[in-house]
């Protein structure tokens, strides 16, 4: 038998290796992460359906395939989940909502289904916070979902029981989607590897505003212990599809696998520790100024130019002005049930009631404005670093006010300010661990590429993960 907890720690590739050899069963490893949440999902509530059923039954199908000799997919046998904001056929569908407890799903998202394709077995569906709405995740389903480092601290969100998941070992790799940083928040959080692709990579089923509308700022993509798995997920997710054109890329993605050989010697790459003046810890600052330097070790050349986009307070304004109408405009009906909803919910949902023709006029002029910058800074430069987050994993529910002395716009997102901006302007942005406060809580460092260019991102991102490797180190009682 294989030790099981060496199996919970082995990268997704590695593992579909050893399950083509047949030097472990598809079984044993589905198993294997099933036990772990039997054993954590109490301490973390990062899954908020588990189907150990169906995982086996496509585990012992899995191992069926090997022992015949059949063509076997990208990520054949290997465990991962589901975030709770898209659809799995036959799978409670909760969308993070009170109102939506009980729902079943009819039918698969395009992401998942292409996830099934690759042979991956799929657990369950990893808790969010309600659609997706803040990057902290507390929902009215149950507890709030845990850090693994400390379980009294936020684990992110959106897709916070994703990086709960992969953080506690119990997936080598997940399914996010990142609307306002809700990949990079969990996973800077959670310590753990994540990207947000380029607005439109990865495609959805255009059916309804809220998937053809070309202000959702929303990104499925991965989230790993290891960039090769997750440039292999990507991989998966990514590329056309007949039935969801509609502002997706047409064009074929890059080989994101090869890429993640090239490494950054001769790239020019631009460092801001606050993008023109957000509040920001000084660990935090310490750390990701650290990290930022290795790139210079590693042959790129660093600089600290200035990337100023606007005052911290009139971005969020802009965010927040789009969001909350785009919000309204999709699911304004939530409001006839406004006594089962969460209180950020709600307040997004009147907010969005509320705002005028004229302010939305002008919110989509200076988010041109503010496009138009991006695009000529990366003219300049090839990445961008930044923290990833103002602030290390703080108590459940303690959303900071001030930070490094500093007040910030608004306490539910005044951690975040990094995040959001990218998902404006669509660039590519990940987030990759850098190291750790003083009381041992994972940091960030935040890599953006140009506009379509994943390909930088993550060879970047694995340059720096030979040059300093973080898989190896795991939170405490979760080993």
């Amino acid at each position: 038998m294989p030790d099981t907890n060496a199996l919970a720690w082995t990268p997704a590739h590695r593992l579909r290796e050893m399950i083509a050899t047949r030097e472990i069963s598809p079984v044993e490893v589905a198993q294997a992460s099933l036990d772990r949440i039997d054993r954590f999902n109490d301490k973390l509530n990062a899954y908020l359906a588990v189907i150990p059923e169906q995982a086996l039954e496509t585990a012992r199908a899995a191992e069926q395939a090997v022992m015949d000799g059949d063509e076997l997919g990208p990520l054949h046998g290997v465990p991962t989940s589901i975030k709770d904001l898209e659809p799995m056929a036959g799978v409670r569908f909760t969308s993070g909502s009170l109102i939506y407890k009980d729902r079943i799903a009819d039918e698969d998202s395009l992401s998942v289904t292409r996830i099934k394709d690759s042979g991956a077995v799929i657990l369950g569906k990893t808790n969010t916070s309600e659609y997706g709405h803040i990057g902290t995740n507390e929902n009215r389903l149950g507890d709030a979902c845990r850090n693994p480092w400390n379980t009294e601290r936020t684990s992110g969100a959106s897709s916070g029981g994703a990086g709960s998941s992969v953080a506690a070992g119990i997936t080598p790799l997940a399914q996010g989607s990142d609307g306002a940083g809700s990949i990079r928040i969990p996973a800077g959080l959670c310590g753990i590897y994540g990207i947000k692709p380029t607005q439109g990579r990865v495609p959805r089923y255009s059916t309804g505003i809220d998937s053809w509308h070309w202000f959702n700022y929303s990104n499925i993509g991965p989230m790993a212990r290891d960039v090769t798995d997750a440039a292999t997920l990507l991989q998966i997710l990514a590329g056309p599809h007949p039935d969801a054109e509609h502002l997706t890329i047409q064009e074929d993605p890059a080989d994101y696998i090869a890429a993640l050989g090239r490494g950054v010697k001769g790239l020019k790459i631009a460092y801001s520790p606050d993008i023109g003046g957000v509040a920001v810890d000084p660990e935090v600052r310490e750390v990701v100024g650290r990290a930022a330097k290795s790139f210079e070790e590693m042959g790129a050349t660093v600089e600290e130019p200035g990337f100023k986009i606007d005052s911290p307070e009139a971005m969020f304004d802009l965010l927040m002005t789009i969001w909350r109408c785009r919000t309204y405009s999709t699911n304004g009906q939530l409001l006839e049930q406004r006594e089962l909803l969460t209180d950020y919910l709600r307040d997004g949902l009147e907010g969005g009631e509320k705002v005028t023709g004229a302010e939305l006029w002008h919110a989509y002029s200076r988010l041109e404005f503010y496009r138009h910058y991006v695009r000529e800074f990366f003219k300049d430069y090839d990445l961008l670093l930044t923290p990833t987050l103002a602030t290390p994993a703080f108590k459940v529910g303690e959303h900071p006010d001030v930070i490094g002395g500093q007040s910030v716009p608004d306490r539910l997102w005044g951690f975040s300010p990094f995040t959001y901006p990218f998902n404006m302007c669509g660039n590519p942005a990940a987030t990759a661990p850098a190291g750790f406060s003083s009381d041992g809580l994972p940091i960030g460092l935040h890599i953006v590429g140009r506009w379509g260019d994943e390909e930088t991102v993550l060879a970047a991102s694995k340059a720096f993960e030979d040059a300093r490797p973080w898989a190896g180190v795991k939170p405490a009682g979760f080993e």
